[in-house]
């Protein structure tokens, strides 16, 4: 009996030893084809409204009212948008690699379509909280299909308004330290969907260990000819994560 522990024990860890640790960043190209659409598209609910008032905190001060009414109809807009091909293909990498997805994305998609690890860097747009004290566990609320609206004067468990839980412009991003921790472990790092632009989350790919292979998925050029090792797959993301499941990993 006790060899044959042994065995499955060292059955496991040659498993393991092989697994890679595989990190993607994500960004909105990732959502694009479940047609769930930022205020970096070209059309949808965005065009509608500044940025700088729904998605600043200055604009949260200004008006909590209209920027929660704004992620409200956001929220509907994601409840009618469902996991595409890419979100599904990251999910079933997981059965032969350690995969962890460290997002911009604030939708709940990846956690959709079966994914296990991932981290929100912008927050999360199917969860509210206070607005005296953003990350206090004790006030993070889950929404619902049901009950994904937040009314004018809605209170938090402190008793503050209730605000989205969104990392919004001109605050800091408390996941960022995580972030660099998980992509300094990557035996592989893959970017997909986004323009590498927005800070500090295009910094992850100088925390990127030297000689890890990079692969980058876009159907639109990304200004990355300074890094070494990376390897542009000019397709959307679900084309360009099959591509690199069938040749590359």
């Amino acid at each position: 009996m006790s060899r044959l522990v042994l065995f499955y024990v060292s059955l496991y860890d040659v498993i393991f030893y092989f697994m890679k640790n595989i990190v993607v960043l994500t960004g909105a190209g990732m959502s694009v084809e479940s047609g769930f659409s930022t205020f970096r598209g070209a059309d949808g609910l965005w065009n509608n409204y500044k940025v700088e008032d729904v998605a600043s905190h200055s604009g949260w001060t200004r008006n909590p009212e209209l920027v929660n009414e704004f992620y409200n109809q956001m929220r509907k807009q994601l409840l009618s948008a469902h996991p595409n091909k890419g979100h599904f293909l990251l999910a079933e990498l997981e059965n032969k690699h350690n995969i962890s997805i460290i997002t911009q994305n604030v939708d709940n998609l990846h956690e959709r379509a079966g994914s296990s690890k991932v981290l929100h860097l912008h927050g999360e747009l199917m969860k509210v909280t206070s607005s005296k004290d953003v990350d206090n566990p004790n006030c993070i609320k889950e929404l619902n299909a049901e009950n994904y609206e937040v009314k004018p004067g809605d209170l938090a468990a402190d008793g503050s308004l209730l605000r989205p839980y969104i990392v919004f412009f001109q605050e800091p991003v408390p996941n960022i330290e995580r972030a660099i921790g998980i992509t300094q472990q990557a035996d592989i790092f893959v970017i997909i969907g986004t323009s590498l632009n927005v800070y500090p989350a295009a910094s992850l790919i100088q925390f990127v260990k030297k000689d890890v292979p990079i692969y980058l998925i876009d159907p639109h050029p990304v200004p990355v000819s300074e890094y070494r090792n990376i390897v542009y797959i000019q397709k959307t993301a679900s084309a360009g994560i099959q591509l690199l499941m069938d040749k590359y990993l």
